[in-house]
């Protein structure tokens, strides 16, 4: 059987995005995330458009069990992977004591729990005839520690470290690690009402999901490590390096505080 790409969070705008690059490169497709009515719409959709194979499975990553589920239909369907791209993720904003510790831990066992077990499966799922490709979706906040974002900025950075760790004890296994680490993206409508809500700066910041996906699966090709989307950011994170931390997550702060007040009105 033909290997594929398995993607997670796939119904989500970026989801979407990579799943469509992967297919118009002739790629066969594996989609998971909650909701299977969005999945099956999602693969048929790309079956027709691009004329690949696309296989889904409802999941809710935070629990083993629905985990292991999945996992078994890997085996029913003899499938064997070319790569996996974890784009599923949560952030719950606002002040840490004001979130609830079911919030709290359901970051964690997203951002976290959820992809370092899918890429563990996925690694003894990989066709070992091609190089297998791992794309992990970590976020500009992995460079910052960021009040009003703690929890997510710390899973975050938990990620980029990660995935360079991973790249460098499988370098020699024809296996790459790439970390995405975007800005703002206009994935739903509540991430565009927050972008708007942080002016002129959010606006600058944000970039085009499409471009994003198609940007990181070619540096994914190419073995790159890191991804920053957009010259802005690149250039602000070069630029936060030269302060220290302390005062970044001062300002920080006090960009988060104004921003979630213009949301919240």
């Amino acid at each position: 059987m033909e290997s594929t790409f398995l993607i997670t969070g796939a119904t989500g705008g970026l989801g979407k995005a990579f799943a469509a690059e992967c297919a118009s490169r002739g790629w066969g497709l594996f989609l998971t995330d909650l909701r299977e009515e969005r999945l099956a719409l999602l693969a048929h959709g790309l079956e027709r458009a691009y004329g690949v194979q696309v296989h889904y499975h409802a999941a809710d990553l935070t629990k083993p069990a629905s985990r292991a589920a999945m996992f078994d239909s890997f085996r029913a369907e003899g499938l064997r992977f070319r790569g996996l791209i974890n784009v599923a993720g949560l952030d719950h904003e606002g002040l840490f004591f004001e979130r609830s510790s079911e919030e709290i831990t359901r970051i964690l066992r997203l951002n976290i729990e959820a992809t370092l077990i899918m890429t563990r499966a996925l690694l003894a799922y990989r066709d070992h005839a091609i190089p297998f490709r791992i794309v992990n979706v970590s976020s500009l906040a992995a460079f910052f520690a960021m009040p009003v974002k703690a929890t997510y900025a710390a899973s975050k950075r938990f990620l980029l470290d990660f995935s360079l760790a991973l790249r460098n004890e499988l370098r020699d296994e024809n296996v790459t690690v790439t970390v995405l680490c975007p800005a703002g993206m206009p994935t739903t409508d509540e991430c565009i009402e927050a972008i708007e809500a942080q002016g002129m700066m959010g606006i600058l910041t944000t970039e085009d999901i499409g471009k994003v996906a198609h940007q990181t699966m070619e540096a994914a090709l190419r073995g790159r490590a890191i991804v920053i989307p957009g010259f802005l950011n690149r250039v602000l994170r070069w630029f936060s390096g030269l302060i220290p931390a302390a005062n970044v997550t001062d300002v920080i702060g006090s960009r988060w505080r104004t921003a979630q007040r213009r949301f919240q009105e």
